[in-house]
């Protein structure tokens, strides 16, 4: 992405990394505007790339590490031109059954899935702390990298952001192998397949009521594909950290990520974004991402790779 940033001149070098920051921003807006068009959020990513990259030497280093986390988020956004229903069936009745069927609680004579128990027993108390605890499902990875980042831990921070990446796109295949609708959908559309249903608050619009905001409302109206709700990416991230937090010393700090990950879970199925099957299938593709990652990286390609970023990053 860069020439060398250690030469002798580096606002010489920059210069010359002028045009190639720029070309690879109009490149990744022209791309952008044919695949999913275009959005302002496009503009917002490359102004705070530019001017971290040119900011000062330290901002640049960390901006280069972290555009490993950069690229997943340009995956997960032109995801939306794919939609997954395209490729396989969208899996609805059979997952809300095997889930009742597995997960079913009795109530009143009848067998409910966790989602449709919780339904029946909201209060504001849980919706609110359901709705903060899945707020934290990005800010935590993203704090917790510019920790290892800024506490000069450059290696467990390249290794936390590449088995991050790692870890979504092993979400990402089964999304396209296993197309899966979430609990809402099944409580709002019934087993009916609705290509290009939109992206649905569902519980979570009990925060924005309470708070009398359009919080989650305007998260996602912007979600990528509702149908892919297996497995739950968002149980997987704070396992991911929570692994690399025991890794360095932050004892402390882990039964704070600790609460977060169970909450996160909690708040998934408590809300219907997702079944309780999505969740440990989550937690399952971060664990295979987590132990198939540490293989790759003793291996030669990704090694190379990870020493060749931590030269641009140290």
């Amino acid at each position: 992405m860069t020439s060398d940033i250690s030469s002798e001149d580096p606002q010489k070098n920059l210069k010359k990394d002028l045009p190639l920051t720029l070309g690879i921003s109009a490149i990744y807006l022209i791309l952008s505007y044919f695949l999913v068009g275009f959005k302002t959020d496009q503009l917002v990513l490359i102004a705070i790339f530019n001017a971290l990259y040119y900011l000062t030497s330290t901002t640049r280093k960390f901006i280069i590490g972290f555009s490993i986390f950069i690229v997943y988020w340009i995956i997960y956004d032109y995801m939306k031109a794919f939609p997954n229903y395209h490729y396989n069936a969208v899996h609805i009745a059979d997952l809300y059954n095997f889930e009742k069927s597995v997960f079913g609680i009795e109530q009143g004579g009848k067998l409910l899935t966790p989602n449709e128990y919780w339904l029946l027993h909201t209060n504001s108390f849980l919706d609110v702390l359901t709705g903060f605890f899945y707020l934290m499902w990005v800010p935590v990875p993203l704090a917790f990298a510019a920790f290892l980042f800024f506490n000069n831990e450059r290696r467990n921070f390249l290794n936390f952001l590449l088995t991050f990446v790692w870890v979504n796109l092993l979400g990402f295949v089964v999304y396209y192998l296993y197309p899966a609708a979430p609990p809402w959908y099944v409580q709002q559309h019934g087993f009916e397949f609705i290509a290009g249903t939109p992206g649905n608050t569902a519980g979570l619009i009990r925060f924005d009521n309470f708070f009398g905001i359009e919080l989650f409302k305007s998260i996602y109206s912007k979600g990528s594909n509702v149908f892919a709700a297996m497995p739950s990416l968002h149980s997987a991230y704070p396992l991911i950290v929570v692994y690399y937090a025991t890794k360095g010393k932050f004892r402390k700090a882990n039964v704070f990520f600790i609460t977060v990950m169970v909450g996160i879970w909690f708040a998934a199925v408590y809300t219907s974004h997702h079944y309780l099957a999505d969740v440990l299938a989550g937690i399952t593709t971060a664990t295979i991402g987590i132990i198939s990652f540490n293989w790759l990286k003793e291996r030669k390609p990704l090694a190379n790779f990870i020493q060749s970023m931590l030269k641009l990053i140290s």
